[in-house]
């Protein structure tokens, strides 16, 4: 079970590391974005490290009993360099780098205690779950056990109160991912207080390392867990909007294109429909096909049935946009009757007068609902019209 909890969470932290990769490519040296990938980085290793079948093959490549364990220890404490750079950057202000540098060294220092007391120290029998408190009281790897759980319970710990007291300042997406990811560290603190639990009670005597061997793997998973989550809402959030935002301008064009359908296939005028595409490439797609149809249309475009049908319309209503989108619908139904009979001979270069200019996305989706019948578009024959052509001035 402790497997499949480390292996999980590491999958997870890695996910998020995979999501944020393609931005740290493109602005690599944000320091921001790169302590951001390196706790993901770091935080899946760690798990990746403590899973008791990566721990078993660590041990049998290097020919040592234990090594694993300061392996896992550096890359916890790396993370909680990692985590403190982070803050730092949130946080902001003149010293940025001074307060990074100094929080870098500092866990640099650790790791540099944690490599020193494992060589001095004496573990030959392998523990590949319980090593915390198994250790707990050997000379030198009690005190490594100790120092790299303390610099966890640190990290954990600023990184909580410094979460949560931004998320308060803030709002929206950002304010959600930001007390996820405090929520995810002070779970994480869960996982180094359950071993200083276990190996206190070592200390004095008393077996308690299902706090070790149950607890905290369960701790730091969810924490893992929340972490990921608060880091990808903030980065996924205004795509999603914006996802959304194209799903609905693509369903409300649908009354125009079919309006255009049969134009569209006889004139070959549709590009070929994208598959897998987002919703803002099938947008572009419907989009496109529409203005290929508006501007072979030109050619029979009526200017004088515009501007009644937009002058009558703006008289009964007072909605220029409302007046326009109607217009427009006049004029496209008209054109499609005229270019199917093919009485409009195309115009002569140089002399055509569109009756508007091209219409915009928001005017697209207004004579879309015009002709979807949420506002009734005047017919072509009801407005008493003199004849005259895009052609024609």
């Amino acid at each position: 079970m402790n497997s499949l909890i480390n292996y999980l969470s590491c999958g997870a932290l890695w996910l998020g590391l995979a999501v944020k990769a393609p931005d740290l490519l493109r602005h690599r040296h944000d320091p921001y974005l790169r302590a951001l990938c390196a706790v993901l980085a770091l935080a899946g290793l760690c798990f990746l490290l403590g899973a008791p079948p990566t721990v078993g093959a660590v041990n049998r490549l290097s020919g040592v009993p234990n090594l694993a364990a300061p392996l896992t220890y550096a890359a916890i404490t790396g993370y909680c360099a990692a985590s403190q750079v982070l803050v730092v950057h949130w946080r902001g202000g003149p010293r940025v780098r001074r307060t990074a540098r100094r929080w870098t060294l500092a866990y640099a220092a650790v790791v540099l205690g944690i490599a020193v007391t494992f060589a001095l120290g004496d573990a030959p029998v392998e523990r590949r779950v319980d090593l915390d408190t198994y250790y707990a009281t050997t000379p030198f790897i009690g005190q490594m056990i100790l120092l790299y759980l303390l610099a966890h319970l640190t990290a954990v710990t600023v990184t909580t109160v410094s979460a949560l007291r931004w998320a308060r300042q803030v709002r929206g997406a950002l304010r959600a991912g930001l007390t996820l990811l405090g929520a995810g560290a002070l779970c994480g603190s869960g996982y180094s207080l359950a071993k200083l639990v276990a190996v206190s009670a070592r200390w004095s005597g008393r077996d308690w390392s299902a706090l070790d061997t149950a607890v905290s793997p369960v701790a730091a998973g969810l924490g893992a867990l929340l972490i990921v989550v608060g880091v990808l809402v903030p980065l996924v959030t205004p795509r999603v909007s914006e996802w959304r935002r194209a799903a609905r301008a693509y369903a409300r064009l649908a009354p125009l294109e079919r309006a255009l359908d049969d134009l569209l296939v006889r004139r070959a005028l549709r590009l070929p429909r994208p598959r897998f595409a987002s919703p803002v490439t099938l947008l572009m797609w419907r989009r496109t096909s529409i203005h290929n149809a508006l501007g072979h249309l030109d050619a029979y475009g009526d200017r004088d049935l515009y501007d009644r049908t937009r002058a009558d319309t703006l008289a009964a209503t007072g909605d220029p946009e409302l007046a326009g989108a109607k217009a427009w619908a006049a004029v496209i139904l008209d054109a499609l009757r005229q270019e199917v009979a093919g009485r409009v001979p195309p115009p002569v270069p140089g002399t055509g007068r569109p009756p508007a200019p091209s219409p915009d996305p928001a005017t697209l989706a207004r004579i879309a609902d015009v002709l979807a019948g949420a506002e009734r578009a005047p017919a072509a024959s009801a407005v008493p019209r003199r004849r005259t052509t895009a052609g024609t001035a």
